[in-house]
C-alpha cells in the first residue's frame, strides 16, 4: 500500500493561482502513473489530470485544459498540480492516486480549494 498526503490548497480569488503537492511513501513511486481528481459539493468524483510513470504522458480534462499543469519528480516521490486562472468552478476537494494495482488503487485524504468570485 502507498500512503499519498497532499498539500497546497487554499482560498484564493477567482483568476489567482495555486499549486498542490501529493507526497507519496514507498520506493516504487517511478513506477505507476499517478492522477488529481476533484469532487465538488453534491457532484461525482471526476479526473483533473493523470501523469504516467515517466511523466512523458499527460491527460487533462477539457475543463481544465490549458490552465492546470500536472508534473512529477520521481527523486522526491511528489506529484504536482499547478494551477493557474482559476475559476470559482474549480472549487472542489483534490485528492491525488496512484495507479499502482490495476486501477487507482490508492487514495489520498484530499484538499480544499476554494474559489471566489
Amino acid at each position: 500500500q502507498v500512503q499519498l498526503v497532499e498539500s497546497g490548497g487554499g482560498l484564493v480569488q477567482a483568476g489567482g493561482s495555486l499549486r498542490l503537492s501529493c507526497a507519496a511513501s514507498g520506493r516504487t513511486f517511478s513506477s505507476y502513473a499517478m492522477g488529481w481528481f476533484r469532487q465538488a459539493p453534491g457532484k461525482e468524483r471526476e479526473v483533473v489530470a493523470t501523469i504516467s510513470w515517466s511523466g512523458g504522458s499527460t491527460y487533462y480534462a477539457d475543463s481544465v485544459k490549458g490552465r492546470f499543469t500536472i508534473s512529477r519528480d520521481n527523486a522526491k516521490n511528489t506529484v504536482y498540480l499547478q494551477m493557474n486562472s482559476l475559476k470559482p468552478e474549480d472549487t472542489a476537494v483534490y485528492y491525488c492516486a496512484a495507479d499502482r494495482d490495476q486501477g487507482w488503487s490508492d487514495w489520498g485524504q484530499g484538499t480544499q480549494v476554494t474559489v471566489s468570485s
